[in-house]
C-alpha cells in the first residue's frame, strides 16, 4: 500500500498546471451533472405526485357522479379519466418543451452617447437636404412686398432703389435685410429705411422722407430744397405748393447745405417768418444774405453766422414799431424800411451821377483826340 501511495504522489507532481486545470474543470462538470440529475429527479417526483393527486380528485368526482347516476355511466367515466391523463401528458411535454427551449439572449441596450451622436449627424443632414430641395424649387423666391412711409418717391423708385429682384432668394433677402435697406438711402429723397419680415414671405419696407425746407426758385420753376441740403431736380407743379413757403434764389450746392445747416439751429417761430433769402455780397462780405420777412422785414447777416445771429431778430423785433431794415453784417442795427430805402434812393443817384460824369469825361478826351 505504500508504494501505491508514493506512485500516485509522483504522478501529482508530475501534473503540469494545464492538467490539474483540466481535472479541476472536470471534477466540476461532474458535480453541475450530478446536481442537474437531482433536480430532474425531483421535478419527475414532484410531477409525479401532482398527476396522483389529480387521479385521486377525479376518482373522487367520479365516485361522486357514479352514486348520482345509473349503472350505465362507467364507461364515461373511463373516457373521462382517460381524457384527464391524456391532457396531463400533453401539459407535462409541453412544460418539458419549455425548459429544454434555451432562453433567448437579452438584446444588448445602446448607450445614450450613440443616440446622441447619430442625431447630431441626422438632424442637419436632413436639414441642409429640405433647404436644398427647397432653394431647388419656384417657392424660394416668392416676395410679397410693400412700401409705407413714402410720399413724395414712388414705391417701385424705392423698391428699385433697394436692388431686390423678382429672381433673388427670399431667403436671401430675410438674412441680408441691412445691407438692402442702406441701398434704399441712396435715393436723396430717403432720410431712413427698414425692412420688416412677416412670415411666409411678405416684407414691408418703412421709410422715412427728407422734409422739404424751402423752393430754389428761377423763372417760375420752384424746386424743392430737402433738410439735407439736396435740390431735387424736377421742378414742383405750382398747384402743389403750400399757401406760404421760403424761397432761395441761389441753387449753389455748397452754400444751400451751409444754409439748411444754420436753419436748422434756428427755432421755428423765426423759420416760419421767412419768406425770401438771397445773395447780397458787399465788398466786406462775400456770402452776405439778405433774408425778406412775411411782415416785410429785411435783414441782411453772413451765411457763415447765420446760426450765431440771427436768434437775435426775436429780440430785436418787439421794439420795431414799421418795418425795419436790421443790419447784422459787422455789428447789429436797425433802421426804418422807408429810411433804408431812402438812402438807397440816394446813393443810387449818387452812383449814376458818377457814372454819367464818367461817361461825360470820356467822351471829352474822346473828341480831344478827335481834333488832334
Amino acid at each position: 500500500m505504500s508504494k501505491d501511495k508514493k506512485k500516485e504522489s509522483n504522478q501529482k507532481k508530475e501534473l503540469s498546471e494545464w492538467q490539474k486545470r483540466n481535472q479541476e474543470y472536470l471534477k466540476k462538470k461532474a458535480e453541475e451533472e450530478v446536481a442537474l440529475a437531482e433536480e430532474k429527479e425531483k421535478e419527475k417526483q414532484a410531477r409525479k405526485e401532482a398527476s396522483s393527486k389529480l387521479l385521486e380528485e377525479s376518482k373522487k368526482s367520479s365516485s361522486e357522479s357514479d352514486e348520482e347516476v345509473s349503472s350505465t355511466s362507467k364507461e364515461p367515466s373511463e373516457k373521462e379519466e382517460k381524457s384527464q391523463k391524456d391532457d396531463l401528458k400533453v401539459k407535462e411535454e409541453k412544460e418539458k418543451k419549455k425548459k429544454e427551449k434555451p432562453e433567448k439572449p437579452a438584446k444588448p441596450k445602446i448607450a445614450p452617447v450613440h443616440i446622441w451622436r447619430a442625431v447630431s449627424i441626422l438632424v442637419p443632414s436632413v436639414l441642409v437636404l429640405l433647404l436644398s430641395i427647397y432653394l431647388l424649387t419656384p417657392l424660394s423666391t416668392i416676395k410679397h412686398i410693400e412700401v409705407k412711409g413714402n410720399v413724395q418717391t414712388q414705391a417701385d423708385d424705392i423698391k428699385q432703389a433697394s436692388g431686390i429682384q423678382d429672381s433673388d432668394y427670399t431667403l436671401a433677402l430675410l438674412l441680408d435685410k441691412e445691407r438692402y435697406a442702406e441701398r434704399i438711402k441712396y435715393n436723396h429723397w430717403i432720410e431712413s429705411a427698414k425692412i420688416n419680415y412677416q412670415f411666409p414671405t411678405n416684407f414691408t419696407i418703412e421709410v422715412k422722407e427728407f422734409e422739404i425746407v424751402g423752393y430754389y426758385v428761377t423763372g417760375e420753376d420752384h424746386y424743392p430744397i430737402l433738410s439735407s441740403g439736396t435740390i431735387d431736380s424736377s421742378p414742383v407743379n405750382l398747384l402743389n405748393l403750400p399757401e406760404t413757403y421760403l424761397t432761395v434764389t441761389f441753387n449753389d450746392e455748397q452754400q444751400v447745405k451751409e444754409l439748411i445747416t444754420g436753419l436748422s439751429t434756428i427755432s421755428e417761430d423765426i423759420k416760419s417768418q421767412i419768406q425770401k433769402i438771397e445773395l447780397a455780397p458787399s465788398k466786406a462780405t462775400a456770402d452776405l444774405l439778405k433774408i425778406t420777412m412775411q411782415d416785410t422785414d429785411e435783414i441782411v447777416v453772413p451765411l457763415s453766422e447765420l446760426s450765431k445771429k440771427l436768434p437775435y431778430y426775436s429780440k430785436i423785433k418787439p421794439q420795431l414799431a414799421e418795418p425795419s431794415f436790421i443790419d447784422m453784417e459787422a455789428g447789429i442795427y436797425s433802421t426804418s424800411l422807408a429810411d433804408k430805402r431812402l438812402e438807397e434812393a440816394e446813393e443810387k443817384a449818387k452812383q449814376e451821377a458818377k457814372e454819367a460824369e464818367k461817361k461825360k469825361q470820356e467822351e471829352k478826351k474822346a473828341e480831344e483826340k478827335k481834333q488832334e
